[in-house]
């Protein structure tokens, strides 16, 4: 793995940001952590790297791992432009994003806005519409022990112990979790206007969901599908909100045929 931090010019002014990069050669795929951090993602990008012809560019969202988030940088639909501009920077083509949690709303913020340079969107129990009847979790009062039990079909085999943690540690996980604060916005981890703005998506997408997430049930997830034009929804059984994470043999193989389905150059197998 390499990580470089690439400055972005933006209208706001320079923005860091950092990018891990796994593989070296064959499809771009963007792959966008959720609130946990780029940790949750990290494994998941080696996996499909070693496993599939694929160059895996993972972003920190800034104020994540460590990093800095100044202090314009307060929304999800500005970290999309953040991340179509990188791509730009990159000089990436025919690139699959794949996105969970608040990851997942970054990218179906980055379909709305739509670019060239991507060919498929794959959001893995996403967050950032409003649907009535199934709101999302408001995770932040909660221990780790009880965030594990809603985001796990199995959170036994995801056992955490906050007393092992470094000094380190806890201070990038409570900046995580500031930065996921500000992210998250005034509407608890929803844009009131996504939804609508959906409708006009024409690229494909997928929306993948555990079926045991009770962060984000699965009527939500089907309800994120309908309201992109042509959308596949798929459920992931025995899994919950973050399926790269509990299930990642189950998630790979779906993530990388509908990728390689719509890449226009399709890698040699």
């Amino acid at each position: 793995m390499t990580s470089t931090t690439h400055t972005l010019t933006l209208d706001q002014g320079d923005l860091d940001v950092t990018v891990d990069l796994q593989g070296r050669q064959g499809h771009p795929f963007l792959l966008l952590h959720g609130g946990g951090g780029p940790e949750t993602v990290t494994p998941f990008a080696a996996l499909l790297a070693e496993q599939r012809p694929a160059r895996v560019f993972t972003p920190f969202h800034p104020g994540f791992g460590g990093t800095t988030r100044p202090d314009w940088l307060t929304d999800v639909t500005t970290l999309a432009r953040i991340y179509v501009r990188l791509l730009e920077e990159l000089g990436l083509e025919d690139v699959a994003v794949v996105g969970n949690s608040i990851g997942g709303w970054i990218s179906a913020e980055m379909a709305a806005l739509g670019s060239e340079r991507i060919t498929s969107f794959t959001l893995v129990n996403a967050v950032g519409i409003e649907v009535p009847g199934h709101p999302v979790a408001d995770t932040f009062p909660l221990t780790p022990v009880e965030l594990s039990r809603l985001s796990f079909h199995d959170p036994s085999k995801f056992r955490f112990d906050p007393s092992a943690l470094t000094d380190a540690q806890r201070a990038v996980m409570a900046a995580n979790r500031a930065a996921l604060e500000v992210y998250s916005g005034p509407d608890a981890m929803a844009d009131p206007t996504l939804r609508e703005r959906l409708a006009k998506v024409t690229q494909p997408v997928l929306v993948a969901w555990g079926e045991s997430d009770q962060v984000v049930d699965a009527d939500y997830g089907r309800a994120f599908a309908a309201a992109i034009p042509d959308a596949r929804f798929e459920l992931l059984p025995v899994t919950g909100h973050m399926p790269q994470v509990e299930t990642p043999e189950q998630l790979l193989p779906l993530v990388w045929d509908f990728a390689d389905a719509h890449a226009t150059d399709r890698p040699q197998h």
